[in-house]
């Protein structure tokens, strides 16, 4: 009997499994589901515990993960050099603008690897510990579960310098975007999927105040900005001259604590915090992905696991390459 689904609905499953196929075959080579099955079968359990904890207290916790994976993957591929500690003479990544003050979770990451370590030393690598931690926190706050290939080892070196020179700042354009993810292997269906996870977290007014009150010579607000929102948001962040602090403000509205499409609903009506974030349905090459994923939720979520496999495989060490860290915030010693 043919199957009750309507075309579209059909498409949309064919379309995933072709994305996920192609997604695990791209990490298969050196990276495998239930890596750790044999050697240390509840790893998986301990970090999803451990998410699970900290996210119920601090819903924030989440998103602050996911970026921290993002992040990681970016600089020097998923090898787990964002969560070193810097040494003397040697700042870490840490360290950079990019990510310090307002890169959050490392405490996640250390109790869950604590726990490892008691129950199979040094078996299980921080980069691993960080990619299941993405996933359990796409899932504890959307509902976004997918399989996360393992086998990473961990990097040894960390440098300060490195993540603005990889990692796309919040001013970029849809093409400058593309390029950034292309170097890293990511497609631009990708790009636009996995600036989704933007539906949850924060940005500090600094990273988009220029919309607010420097766009240009022309005009000093962004003209494309809806303007009820401008208003709002210059409640919240005053100009720079009149106060030393740096507020945060959620990035996606409506359910800012809540990994979803509404984050694509928000462009549509102009009301992207970032630029990075509005360009993609300003820009005729990503304006009908960015109505896509507005418009089929459930397929986006499909999209996002298939492309944060993806992003899980980059430039990774695997074999005898890098190491297995006893404590992720500084390497062994030898």
């Amino acid at each position: 009997m043919m199957s009750s689904l309507g075309g579209s609905e059909k498409m949309a499953t064919i379309f995933f499994c072709i994305v996920l196929f192609l997604a695990t075959s791209v990490s298969s080579a050196s990276l495998k589901v239930g890596f750790y099955k044999s050697s240390c079968p509840s790893a998986e359990m301990i970090v999803r515990k451990a998410v699970n904890k900290a996210v119920s207290k601090n819903p924030g916790l989440a998103a602050g993960l996911i970026r921290m994976h993002f992040h990681d993957c970016f600089v020097r591929g998923c090898d787990g050099s964002v969560l070193l500690d810097s040494t003397p003479g040697n700042p870490s990544e840490k360290e950079s603008p990019v990510n310090n003050p307002s890169l959050r979770g490392f405490e996640v990451i250390d109790e869950a690897k604590a726990e490892i370590e008691a129950q199979c030393p040094q078996i299980v690598s921080c980069a691993d510990v960080l990619a299941f931690a993405a996933r359990d926190s796409a899932y504890k706050v959307g509902g976004i579960n997918y399989a996360v290939p393992s086998g990473r080892r961990d990097g040894r070196v960390s440098l300060k310098d490195e993540p603005t020179l990889h990692l796309p700042p919040p001013f970029f354009n849809a093409k400058q975007l593309e390029e950034n993810f292309a170097r890293k292997g990511l497609s631009l269906d990708e790009m636009v999927t996995l600036s989704g996870a933007h539906s949850i977290g924060v940005s500090h007014c600094s990273s988009f105040s220029n919309r607010l009150y420097s766009f240009n010579a022309t005009h000093p607000q962004d003209p494309s900005m809806d303007p009820e929102f401008a208003r709002y948001l210059k409640t919240k962040c005053p100009p720079s001259s009149n106060t030393g602090s740096d507020p945060t403000v959620p990035l996606e509205f409506w359910t800012p604590n809540r990994l979803d499409s509404k984050y694509y609903k928000d462009l549509k009506n102009h009301r992207g915090l970032l630029t990075s974030d509005q360009t993609l349905f300003d820009s005729p090459s990503t304006k009908r992905m960015v109505k896509n994923n507005a418009r089929y939720g459930a397929n986006w979520g499909n999209k996002y696991a298939a492309a944060m496999v993806r992003m899980g495989a980059i430039d990774v060490l695997t074999g005898t390459k890098g190491e297995i860290r006893k404590h992720c915030r500084v390497v062994n010693y030898r």
